[in-house]
């Protein structure tokens, strides 16, 4: 073997960060023991694998072809080595990645689920909007991810999970209480939304198809919880995961719409990356995952349901 751990470590971290000096602080080197590894590592292999762009480095084809190779040798390197240190007996370190509303109010629950089996393995969880997971997910940042809108792209392996809804809800005070909405009444409200960018928004402009470009968009926020308060304050109507609004109701603090005409039930998916080496952490955690959607109340998705578009 021509070239070392060292020198693809290096070459990842590059991959990461596009600059050799913030490649070089993450490895706890000085740049030029990092810019000499990359050297070296270009040289053995007798090609380029970035093109310099100013102080940036930005991977080209052999770069990228090679990268998911890299990232299945480093991550086998790394369980090697907790193997043999007897660090962990049962996979070791997860990062995961989750959207607001899987993140926030079922994520929680099954972290802790989670650690109560495998009590010695260190968890991170990320929640974010479903572009932030994804692109997280393809650049190896996080090793597997729970996302509320659809997406395709050639190297995720994407799997139905859950069914969810999609709630309309208003203040209590609000005249709509009771009522039966209308396209004309949908038109005439004020919304508080959630941003572009996540599976809630893309869920909402899909049930609302056709209405969208004529919607009164007075907020555009990211968090669920800042949504709920603007609609209690009477600000408008919102829309967002039952989930998050089960509480809510119950308490009586927001008060349920129904739209007749328009479906608001979506689907729920997981994501990993297909050249992601599986250790046994992440197979403990594809596992758990498959265990509670069999244990829901909600009927579970399998892939030939009709609401897998695409």
């Amino acid at each position: 073997m021509r070239f070392t751990l060292k020198q693809l470590q290096v070459y990842l971290a590059t991959a990461h960060t596009e600059n050799l000096s913030l490649a070089a602080e993450k490895l706890a080197l000085s740049q030029s023991a990092a810019s000499d590894a990359l050297k070296t590592l270009e040289h053995l292999a007798g090609i380029k694998l970035f093109d310099r762009i100013g102080k940036r480095l930005q991977l080209n084809e052999m770069g990228r072809e090679i990268r998911p190779l890299v990232e299945r040798l480093l991550e086998q390197a790394e369980e090697l080595d907790h193997a043999m240190h007897r660090t962990s007996v049962s996979g070791g370190g997860l990062t995961l990645g989750a959207t607001l509303s899987i993140g926030n109010y079922i994520g929680i629950k099954m972290l802790a689920a989670y650690r109560q089996q495998h009590p010695d393995n260190q968890v991170k969880l990320e929640v974010a909007n479903t572009a932030t997971i994804v692109e997280k997910v393809l650049n190896y940042d996080i090793d597997h991810g729970l996302i509320e809108g659809e997406v395709n792209h050639p190297d995720l392996i994407i799997e139905p999970w859950l069914q969810d809804e999609l709630v309309i809800f208003c203040a209590p005070r609000s005249p709509l209480v009771g009522k039966l909405l209308t396209d004309e009444d949908l038109v005439k409200a004020p919304w508080i939304l959630r941003e572009q960018g996540s599976g809630t928004r893309q869920a909402f402009e899909f049930s609302l198809r056709g209405l969208m470009p004529r919607l009164t968009v007075n907020l555009e926020l990211q968090h669920t919880e800042a949504i709920k308060r603007a609609v209690e304050a009477g600000m408008g109507l919102g829309c967002l995961s039952r989930i998050t609004l089960e509480d809510a109701f119950r308490r009586g603090t927001l008060v349920p719409l129904d739209a007749p005409g328009r479906d608001f039930h979506r689907t729920l998916y997981t994501i990993l990356h297909k050249a992601k080496y599986i250790t046994p952490g992440v197979q403990a955690w594809i596992d758990l995952c498959a265990s509670f959607r069999s244990s829901v109340t909600t009927h579970p998705v399998t892939p030939n349901h009709p609401e897998n578009r695409g």
